[in-house]
């Protein structure tokens, strides 16, 4: 509900708990986080802690002390000069390419159990769904915001709710009417083995999906006590987020065992064995039909996002003309259509990789890695403007002052950087294929789309500050 003062509307901390859960919650980490079995309400609180509470704490103080359009651009900007806050905005963009293909790779899997469940598992069908579907969105979204914002609703709906609920209601339905677990329910079985380095290396992968947060601190200043209501609303976002991903991700670990989870069809591997349990099998390619458009629109509805984030950059000149060109819609086509053919290019890891899993995961561990970079420098942005500029009103800002930003955004680089570093090892429960290859692919990935940002600075031209054209 919208709270109403005399000066106009604010948001409630529902409200904005709502939205904080509509732009993180995805379903398709849930096979992943499923590999960690009963320890994964360990891994989550870790997550919750040393990740998500930082992000969102952190980005609230940037939002309010600096909420011109801009978002991360400006803030890191702000701290480090316009160089950096060009690389922060180009790495956000490029880590979208990578995580583009994961998502749709979950979309073909449940496109798949309409009518041949195999197919899930099939590299070629994989990545001719991702390509089709993926410039069939971006088509969409070139005709405007309106008609894409029209449909995010609905993807929020199908795509997340809708299956969510039908996953979580399934598993207990397993567990209740006494069948076999695929893993005992033991108290040893919640406390992890930290000695374990693919815990670890998984751990990578769910920060990623914790990710986004930073989006919603734009919202912290529409609150009307952000001191107390917008942390409220991260601690119950967090809550309902945790509470999804805990409940689906032990919904697939306690029916599928670990060595036959699919990284992109688990759910769907979940409701197949419970549905055929009971005799009624044949609901499953009706719950994929409606599931699918909606995973298809919530991509559809991300598409539009970064690249008109990244045309704030070609206004003030860091891009070249030819990225300056806009639609009769308002839409950067240059800039998308370059999106979607760079998306296409690394899709093509999924013919290149042993399995369709093999290839969601180190597209995922890429993703990740330029991502967390991203909030690496944002921490330390934070951080810097905290001394460089402190009499700059906020309206939020992290508890404790300076002593406080230091623990809260210390905290968020050391946890990046550790889950960068481990995110460059293979886990064993995936056939990755030649150990070479994989950590070749993620390093020179790495240097090859880090590197994107500073190539173009470095030729950077006073002529191409221009006015953006419309065509």
């Amino acid at each position: 509900m919208t709270k109403v003062s005399k000066t106009g509307k604010f948001l409630g901390v529902f409200a904005l708990a709502m939205i904080n859960v509509s732009l993180i919650c995805s379903l398709r980490g849930l096979p992943t986080m499923a590999e960690y079995g009963l320890t994964v309400v360990f891994f989550l609180l870790v997550s919750i802690i040393l990740f998500l509470i930082p992000v969102s704490l952190v980005s609230a103080e940037l939002a309010t002390g600096w909420p011109k359009q801009g978002g991360i651009y400006r803030w890191v900007k702000e701290a480090f000069g316009e160089k950096w806050g060009f690389a922060a905005i180009v790495l956000q963009w490029v880590q979208n390419l990578v995580f583009y293909p994961t998502a749709l790779a979950a979309t073909a899997a449940v496109i798949a159990y309409m009518f041949n469940p195999a197919l899930a598992s099939n590299k070629y069908y994989t990545l001719a769904v991702i390509i089709v579907v993926y410039w069939l969105a971006l088509i969409i979204n070139l005709r405007g915001m309106k008609i894409s914002g029209k449909i995010t609703s609905i993807g929020t709906l199908l795509g997340i709710i809708f299956p969510g609920v039908i996953l979580i209601v399934l598993g207990m339905v397993w567990v209740f009417s006494g069948q076999d677990l695929a893993i005992p329910i033991t108290a040893k079985g919640f406390i992890p083995n930290l000695l374990d380095l693919d815990n670890y290396i998984l751990l990578t992968g769910m920060f990623l999906f914790f990710a986004g947060m930073e989006v919603s601190g734009v919202h912290a200043k529409e609150v009307k006590n952000p001191t107390k209501d917008y942390p409220k609303a991260i601690f119950s976002s967090g809550i309902i987020v945790a509470g999804i991903f805990l409940l689906g991700s032990l919904a697939i670990a306690l029916i599928i065992p670990a060595s036959e989870i699919s990284l992109t069809a688990g759910i769907m591997q979940t409701y197949t064995a419970v549905l055929d349990k009971f005799s009624i099998g044949w609901v499953v390619p009706l719950i994929a039909i409606l599931a699918a458009p909606g995973m298809i629109v919530q991509v559809s509805s991300w598409i539009a996002g970064p690249s008109r984030g990244l045309l704030v950059t070609a206004e003030q000149g860091d891009l070249p003309p030819f990225f300056h060109k806009m639609n009769k819609n308002n839409m950067p086509v240059n800039i998308m259509i370059v999106q979607g053919v760079l998306v296409s290019i690394i899709s093509l890891i999924f013919i290149l990789m042993p399995s369709v899993s093999s290839s969601f995961w180190i597209l995922t561990a890429l993703a990740a890695i330029l991502y967390l970079t991203v909030y690496v420098i944002m921490f330390a942005a934070a951080i810097k403007l905290k001394y460089s500029k402190p009499n700059v009103p906020r309206p939020y800002a992290v508890p404790g002052g300076k002593i406080g930003m230091w623990i809260v955004a210390g905290i968020g680089i050391l946890a990046c950087l550790s889950a960068i570093f481990f995110g460059f090892f293979p886990p064993s429960q995936l056939s990755t294929g030649d150990i070479g290859r994989y950590e070749g692919f993620l390093i020179i990935g790495f240097l090859v789309l880090a590197s994107i940002p500073f190539v173009i600075y470095a030729f950077k031209k006073d002529s191409w500050k221009k006015k953006i054209r419309v065509d």
